[in-house]
């Protein structure tokens, strides 16, 4: 009975040891496959909503997310207000070549630069777009309007406050980054050939976002930074040209043209007229009168006979 109940135990510790050594197996499994690539990017299915879709790992640090919603959810101050300002103005000068030149000038000493022009020759209209520093504008408008014999024919100007926009932006880049780093610390630790490109798919995407929404930002600041001011330059009108500007000889030909098509037309209807109305009322006339003068003739044919005197006896 003693060897008997023996091997009973020691069959019995023998199942609980396997049991045991199990059980540390399963466990080491489970926990090698929470901590492997698989099993992290399986966490990476929240998206971010303030990045249009881009998923973000559960590892991610968790001040990245709330340093991005502090900058979104703060209220800029005036000093980091963005406003985007454009203008355009016309004047008339009195030599389009010299206050071209001046112009330009004007921009540079600014601190500014000319975008583009398009310049006629001699007494021709010139245009200039200007990019001048946000802070110069109106003292670019003032030395414009400053022009030596220029005359101010036109002039508006636009402003748009894209503060929001540019904050917006700025967190949602500074979000993407911080997902774009946790996919590639997923990367480094990825060893399955499906793992890879599965986080190498979700890291293009996601590079290809921030690259687009970096370029808006760009965009903003830069439209924000330097504002846009078109002037357009127009040669004062001389007195001679004033004078014959009202003379349009093709004017006044297409004037007696249409005069002499009114004569015509009026003749044409008289035409008209007299061929419908006038012929056959003329030929009644006609018969008319000649019946009555046919009647007249006979009368006077059958009028009385005078009596002969009698013959002397």
């Amino acid at each position: 009975m003693n060897q008997l109940e023996q091997r009973r135990r020691t069959g019995r510790w023998m199942v609980g040891a396997l049991a045991a050594a199990a059980l540390v197996v399963i466990l080491a499994a489970c926990g090698g496959g929470g901590s492997s690539p698989a099993g992290l990017f399986q966490n990476v299915g929240k998206d971010l909503a303030q990045t249009g879709g881009a998923a973000a790992p559960s590892g991610a640090p968790a001040d990245a997310g709330s340093r991005a919603g502090g900058v979104t959810g703060s209220l800029a101050t005036p000093a980091d207000q963005k406003i985007v300002k454009t203008g355009e103005i016309t004047v008339e000068v009195p030599n389009v070549a010299n206050a071209l030149a001046a112009v330009r000038a004007m921009a540079v000493t600014l601190g500014g630069y000319v975008g583009g022009a398009q310049a006629g020759t001699l007494d021709d209209a010139a245009t200039l777009t200007l990019r001048i520093p946000a802070d110069k504008f109106d003292d670019a408008i003032a030395q414009v309007q400053q022009i030596k014999g220029s005359k101010v024919l036109a002039q508006s100007q636009h402003e748009q406050d894209v503060t929001a926009a540019v904050v917006d932006l700025d967190a949602r880049v500074k979000n993407l980054q911080a997902s774009e780093t946790q996919y590639r610390d997923l990367l480094a630790k990825a060893q399955k050939i499906e793992d890879i490109l599965s986080v190498q798919t979700r890291l293009d995407d996601v590079r290809g976002q921030i690259e687009q929404l970096s370029a808006q930002l760009k965009t903003l600041n830069n439209q924000a930074d330097l504002s846009t001011l078109t002037v357009t330059l127009q040669p004062t009108a001389k007195p001679i040209q004033a004078a014959s500007a009202d003379f349009d000889p093709g004017a006044a030909a297409a004037a007696a043209v249409g005069a002499l098509l009114q004569v015509g037309q009026g003749v044409l209807i008289a035409a008209i007229w007299l061929g419908i109305v006038g012929i056959p009322l003329a030929i009644v006339l006609a018969v008319l009168v000649l019946l009555l003068a046919r009647f007249g003739l006979l009368a006077r044919r059958r009028g009385p006979v005078t009596p002969e005197p009698p013959a002397a006896g």
